[in-house]
């Protein structure tokens, strides 16, 4: 296995959640629809790093390392690079809260129908980026 098959994997992945995101919507899940575009942007900008040639990190948030190799993705204009940094960083902190909530922080009760739309905007950006970078290097 190619780091490129890899990528492209990744994209096949990300590809298929995000129907699940819209079921998600659909049943008022929107911590869910939370969780699940997280998991899409990690795989998207991992397939991306992998695309290039950069062994992502087993961490969740690529962000920073996509912002230091930027200059390895010229298709992006820089305030999308930094867009998509930024949508990985806010969908990281969310990750476990959305999942797991806490004591004070019930996740059914915290995500808006608001929310989770914002969120399939941004997996849908990143993931138009991914799609055009994976497809065109593989």
């Amino acid at each position: 296995m190619t780091s490129k098959s890899l990528a492209l994997s990744y994209l096949q992945k990300s590809l298929a959640r995000l129907d699940i995101l819209t079921l998600l919507l659909n049943k008022d899940d929107y911590s869910d629809v939370i969780r699940e575009a997280q998991e899409i942007v990690e795989l998207c900008l991992k397939g991306i790093l992998r695309s290039a040639g950069i062994e992502p990190p087993k961490f969740h948030d690529v962000g920073p390392l996509f912002l230091e190799f930027k200059d390895r993705f010229p298709a992006i204009p820089l305030s999308d690079v930094q867009k998509i940094a930024q949508i990985s960083k806010d969908l990281r902190k969310e990750r476990e809260l959305s999942f797991y909530g806490d004591i004070d922080f019930i996740p059914t009760e915290s995500y808006s129908k608001e929310d989770a739309l914002n969120a399939i905007e941004n997996v849908k950006f990143v993931l138009d980026y991914a799609q055009k970078i994976i497809k065109n290097d593989a």
